[in-house]
């Protein structure tokens, strides 16, 4: 009995023995996963693991010196290295390179090759190498061999290649992300990223609990989901843009019940939306299966989803109204669903919002759809936490209701681009304190305030443009501190521009004030303002051009009355559009212009520009000057000279040029088919261009528009037109023609510029103006020039031409036979040439054919008839000039008409000998009766000449009489 309290405390003893072990060993287990700060205290790393960090240093190209720290005995101080708090081995190595995708385009990152050294660091739990430029390499095998990791993070690091199977070992990996998606690397190449052609490895992690495999081609799997479904353990699946094959519409024993984050888009998977093995998943709190082109009604499955935080069905082919059971997705906060084709009344889709979440729902995106109605006057159940309302693109009308003012915490108001009208007062705006966009661009809204109204908003984005705001210049504006992106175009603002809008709009980046009747000067501050892109178009401004703001990439001042010379400096370095046609601009084209070696669209048309084209290879060699990236030029109609510019030959990327009604003279240089190897469009029309078409000019295989009329050019068209492949077959470079069009960036935000309305073309008889239609158009203008010769049979193979002109000119011979071959031709005029012979009958297969002009030439025999050739309007009109025709349209009858005589050559030839005999006929007529009337008012001269003809015929009586006498004596003997 004695011995019980000594068992007791025995026991307790041991029990709290028990008790100090564990909890050692939790803080030596918490020790071990914690890492040191680079800048904590510690005597000094692992020897043997500052060695290996130093090799793996060794292999890295670290140009910008981004590992100035990696230095001294103490590792764990080292920049993105951690260390453990009690065993000082390093667990963390943290080189993340900064973030590119969020707008940080800094070259400062690590590249080179990832030393196998890493294997030296045996206590490692988290490696991330995310965000820098292995470009081409492929993902290191013996990561696979790092068995203490349970974060890796190789992301955005623009590897290559098959993805290493030997990940698969790393079965203590919690996170793996290889988003290595499709990327532009540094020399502007194309890769494709990583691919895998199988990945039963992913089945041996078991601890993983996040999955990025965005960009991954896994297009070769098919059976992808039963190794996916063996991660019982996954919260985060992000399989973007994997070129999946398949998507089961079930699992018969679904493991991923803890799956919470489903990124299916970009797959392009062309099912019907249901069935999905995803609709299955009723734990998922946000499911993007955006860009797969879904088709089919919405599904009613979306119901079932009750856990549902944020759901992403854009850019599919689902049709009708979304389901009623929307109404359970208690938890909806966001609803993307862009893009498809929801059929309905908005109102319809408002009262389908599940009234449960309706305090939470803070984003509702749903441009581009088929939406109508009128919005909803009142609300049921307020949005009292909507932050994003986006319904642009659809077909809503009516009025803006008053309620949108009551959306506190709305950010952005996106409802451009349907047909609302009516009027937005102050109590639409005066209580979104947290605006930072609004966007109503192309409807028939009047924004109409007090002229003293203070927003109580500082907007980052306004967006009005065709809405109603003038006459006068809205004052409002004057309170926006910090706008970035302003359009008030087409706003019917008639008013001068008042000084306080370019203190206001100096901080704008993308400024569009056209279609107005603004007046006013350009500032001289303008220099200091801060934006990339302007388009001041279609107003009244006046003044000269001042000094561009440095950060300026595209300009657009175009239908102004802009005076003055161009200036000498134009201060923004990095222009790439400047249009300044329709203005009154004039001296010369200064050098400054050569400085801009961004540039790629220029037009200067339509000014009072004049003498030759500033040449900057003045102070530079050819040899050394650096080429201009201009691929679209224009200065027509202005009052420039000199010869064809020498300047192009630095211009290998133009696409078009048009040097159109100047005053360019001289012969066209045999160097444009080799400087200007791009060239699709070539306008000289209107110059003094003389000498022959040079036959390196076809060269230009690319060549789908030439206009040389008004010119003095002579000699005959080359027979080598034939490589002229923009015009015998469709061009497939619509897409660098289309470019050469618009300005702003190549990533598609800007919108194109007007300058594709600045195209005339002279077809089917008038000029016209083309849009961005220009592309497509083939045309071959040669008209009142002073070519010879036969028109090449050759000219037949250019099968897609749709405008040839030929007129004015002095072509001969017969229309080539093969002219039916133009299939796609529209308009054809052979005019006032010395054409003859027939016409051909293939003409009648033109089934495109609207206008045909032969007027004035040679030609003879019946007129062909047949399909488009008897719908042409004025139809006589095309054949006059021609009286060796007959036939219907003409009155002429052929059975009127002489039968030629077998084996006379008939045509050209029978035309010139009636000319030769009447020409003769005359002549002697006209000589008789010079001699007549001499003879008879000179009477000296009459007996004078009547004595010359009698000693003449004296003399010749007297030679005949001899030689007979002597030829009958030499017979007789």
């Amino acid at each position: 009995m004695a011995k019980a309290p000594m068992d007791t405390l025995q026991l307790a003893c041991i029990q709290i023995a028990i008790a100090l072990l564990l909890l050692t060993q939790a803080k030596s287990t918490t020790e071990d996963t914690s890492a040191l700060h680079p800048n904590a205290t510690i005597t000094s790393c692992i020897a043997g693991e500052r060695s290996s960090l130093l090799a793996f240093r060794a292999g890295l190209s670290d140009p910008t010196n981004l590992l100035p720290s990696w230095k001294g005995d103490d590792c764990c101080r080292w920049k993105g290295v951690y260390c453990s708090n009690r065993t000082r081995h390093v667990v963390r190595l943290d080189l993340r390179g900064p973030d590119y995708r969020n707008g940080n385009q800094s070259r400062q990152v690590l590249a080179g090759n990832i030393s196998s050294s890493l294997l030296g660091l045996h206590h490692l739990r988290y490696l991330d190498l995310s965000q820098n430029r292995f470009d081409k390499k492929q993902i290191p095998e013996f990561i696979g061999s790092l068995h203490q990791l349970r974060y890796l993070d190789l992301s955005w690091s623009q590897f290559t290649g098959r993805i290493p199977p030997h990940l698969g070992n790393l079965s203590n990996l919690q996170y793996l992300n290889l988003d290595t998606n499709s990327y532009v690397s540094v020399d502007s190449s194309f890769h494709s990223g990583t691919y895998s052609t199988n990945i039963t490895w992913l089945s041996r992690l078991t601890s993983l609990e996040h999955l990025d495999m965005t960009g991954v081609n896994l297009s070769t799997i098919v059976h992808w989901l039963p190794v996916v479904n063996m991660l019982s353990i996954l919260k985060v699946l992000l399989l973007s843009d994997c070129h999946l094959r398949s998507s089961p519409g079930s699992l018969l024993l679904s493991n991923l019940t803890s799956l919470e984050t489903l990124d299916l888009s970009e797959n392009k998977l062309h099912k019907h939306g249901t069935p999905n093995w995803f609709w299955d998943l009723t734990s998922l709190k946000y499911l993007d299966i955006s860009f797969n082109a879904f088709y089919g009604p919405f599904p009613d499955e979306i119901g079932n989803m009750t856990s549902i935080v944020e759901l992403n069905l854009g850019e599919n082919n689902l049709v009708g109204m979304i389901p009623s059971n929307l109404k359970n997705l208690c938890n909806l906060e966001r609803l993307y669903c862009y893009s498809n084709n929801i059929d309905g009344s908005i109102t319809e889709l408002f009262n389908r919002l599940p009234s449960c979440s309706k305090n939470k729902l803070q984003k509702l995106f749903l441009p581009y759809n088929n939406l109508t109605g009128s919005l909803p006057t009142t609300l049921v159940e307020p949005l009292r936490n909507l932050s994003w309302l986006d319904l642009s693109e659809n077909k809503l009308t009516g009025h803006v209701p008053v309620w949108i003012g009551e959306l506190k915490q709305l950010t952005r108001l996106v409802l451009n681009s349907n047909n609302l009208d009516g009027v937005m007062h102050e109590s639409h705006l005066s209580r979104l304190a947290m605006l930072k966009e609004l966007t109503l661009s192309d409807n028939s809204i009047a924004i109409t305030v007090s002229p003293t109204w203070v927003p109580p908003s500082s907007l980052t984005m306004i967006q009005l443009g065709s809405c109603h705001l003038g006459p006068k210049f809205p004052t409002w504006l004057r309170w926006q501190k910090n706008l970035q992106n302003l359009d008030i175009s087409n706003t019917s603002i008639n008013d001068i521009i008042p000084d306080w809008f370019w203190t206001a709009a100096s901080s704008v980046e993308s400024l569009n004030i056209r279609n107005n009747q603004i007046t006013g000067f350009l500032p001289s501050t303008m220099e200091f303002m801060r934006a990339e892109e302007m388009d001041f178009s279609s107003n009244q401004l006046g003044g000269p051009i001042p000094k561009l703001p440095i950060t300026l990439t595209d300009l657009d001042l175009s239908r102004n009355n802009l005076v003055g010379p161009l200036p000498l400096d134009f201060g923004a370095p990095g222009l790439e559009t400047l249009i300044l046609y329709n203005n009154m601009i004039s001296g010369a084209i200064p050098s400054s212009l050569c400085k801009l070696r961004s540039l790629q669209l220029l037009d200067l048309s339509r000014n009072n520009l004049n003498g030759s084209v500033s040449d900057c290879l003045v102070n530079e060699s050819s040899t050394n000057m650096t080429d201009l990236s201009i691929v679209n030029l224009s200065f027509r109609n202005n009052n420039l000279s000199g010869e064809f510019p020498s300047l192009l030959q630095k211009c290998p990327r133009l696409i078009f040029l048009d040097l159109g009604h100047n005053q360019f003279s001289g012969a066209l240089p045999s160097w444009i088919g080799e400087k200007l190897s791009s060239l699709s469009f070539l306008r000289l029309r209107s110059n003094m261009f003389c000498g022959h078409i040079p036959v390196e000019l076809t060269k230009l295989v690319d060549l789908q528009y030439l206009d040389l009329a008004y010119n003095n050019i002579s000699g005959s068209i080359p027979r080598s037109i034939i490589t002229w492949t923009g015009m015998t077959q469709t061009s497939d470079n619509f897409f660098d023609l289309e470019h050469a069009l618009t300005s702003g960036s190549e990533d598609g935000e800007s919108q194109p510029v007007g300058y594709a309305e600045n195209f005339t073309i002279l077809t089917k008889g008038q000029e016209r103006f083309y849009t961005g239609e220009i592309i497509y158009m083939v045309n071959l203008d040669l008209s009142c020039n002073s070519l010879t010769g036969e028109i090449p049979e050759e000219i037949s193979t250019l099968m897609e031409l749709k405008n040839l002109n030929l007129s004015w000119n002095n072509f001969n011979g017969k229309i080539p036979e093969n002219v039916g071959a133009l299939m796609k031709v529209e308009s054809l005029d052979l005019s006032h040439n010395d054409l003859s012979g027939e016409i051909p009958s293939s003409l009648s297969a033109l089934t495109s054919l609207s206008r045909l002009n032969l007027s004035y030439n040679n030609l003879r025999g019946k007129i062909p008839t047949g399909n488009q050739l008897q719908t042409l309007e004025d139809p006589a009109s095309i054949y006059i000039g021609n009286p060796g025709l007959c036939g219907p349209p003409l009155s002429v009858n052929c059975s009127s008409q002489p039968e030629p005589i077998p084996g006379e050559n008939h045509g050209d030839a029978s035309g010139d000998l009636v000319s030769f005999f009447l020409a003769m006929g005359s002549g002697y007529v006209m000589g008789l009766w010079v001699v007549f009337c001499t003879f008879l008012f000179k009477k000296r001269w009459r007996v004078s000449w009547y004595s010359l003809c009698d000693s003449l015929y004296d003399w010749v009586y007297v030679q005949v009489a001899v030689t007979w006498t002597s030829f009958r004596g030499k017979v007789n003997a």
